[in-house]
């Protein structure tokens, strides 16, 4: 039989992990710093993830198969590592492919290449965005005595993208920045450094419903409102990149045409890149 599977390009992937909640099977995951198909199993090969790769790395190769191969799989997983090898594992027993994953046992004993144990398996599969880390070394940085008040920097009022007005006076002819909710949570200088002389919006990229209202207003507020710039500031995460998808697609769409800004925060707080696209 002909199977349609997905191959990722090593030498293209950036590891900026846009694919992983954008496949719906759980087959790719980020290991070691890339993009990778953990098991051509649960790969449709219909290619939901290939719009997601910003430097196409992901393709759709079509092959003859007679039938899935747990061997053939193990060769390839085999190759790309220890940590490959742990998310394959864990991908089988979380699907409950008990068969297929005694198979990859069996060969990997075969091979005297060590069996890792079940309990360094449990891989965190979902949006990167979602899992959950502490940030203990950044919190241990000596306290700067600073007891001087910040004015807030934010001069109109609403700001979620659902209930602002594209016609609201204080729109005209500003500065807008449009801010991922996280964003302002963890940078401690939000007000000083990004948000002052500029109006707000913000929304959730992944949580919020009827986003094409957002697309809506953010074209309105630049043909109508006549905005200056657009500044779209996201955290480092996949799930957040689609504000900066929606913001480009709307300002495209608009008559007139401004400047966009894109700037990324880490989780930590720190700008990890900020650019004109």
């Amino acid at each position: 039989m002909v199977r349609k599977i997905i191959t990722i390009d090593e030498e293209k992937c950036t590891g900026c992990s846009l694919c992983i909640p954008n496949c719906p099977e759980g087959a790719i995951q980020m290991i070691d710093g890339q993009a990778r198909l953990v098991s051509d199993l649960m790969c449709d090969g219909l290619g939901a993830c290939l719009g997601h790769c910003p430097v196409g790395a992901i393709t759709v190769e079509e092959r003859e198969a007679e039938a899935y191969d747990e061997r053939k799989v193990m060769v390839n997983i085999v190759k790309a590592g220890e940590n490959t090898i742990k998310a394959h594992l864990h991908h089988l027993k979380s699907h409950v492919q008990t068969e297929y994953y005694n198979e990859a046992v069996n060969y990997l004993k075969e091979h005297n290449i060590p069996v890792p144990p079940e309990d360094t398996m449990q891989t965190h599969t979902g949006c990167p965005g979602s899992r959950s880390m502490a940030f203990n070394e950044k919190r241990q940085d000596p306290v700067v005595n600073d007891t001087s008040e910040r004015p807030s920097q934010l001069t109109h009022w609403p700001i979620q993208m659902h209930l602002i007005s594209p016609n609201a006076p204080h729109y005209r002819n500003s500065d807008l920045l449009l801010a991922a909710d996280c964003v302002a949570f963890s940078l401690g200088d939000f007000h000083k450094d990004f948000l002052k002389g500029k109006t707000l919006a913000i929304a959730c990229p992944k949580l919020d419903d009827n986003q094409e209202i957002y697309a809506e207003k953010l074209t309105a507020l630049v043909d109508q409102a006549k905005i200056n710039t657009l500044t779209v500031i996201i955290m480092q995460v996949p799930c957040c990149g689609g504000l900066l998808r929606l913001a480009q697609a709307a300002v495209a769409k608009a008559s007139r045409k401004i400047p966009v800004k894109a700037i990324v925060i880490s989780l930590q707080g720190d700008a990890v890149s900020e650019e004109w696209v």
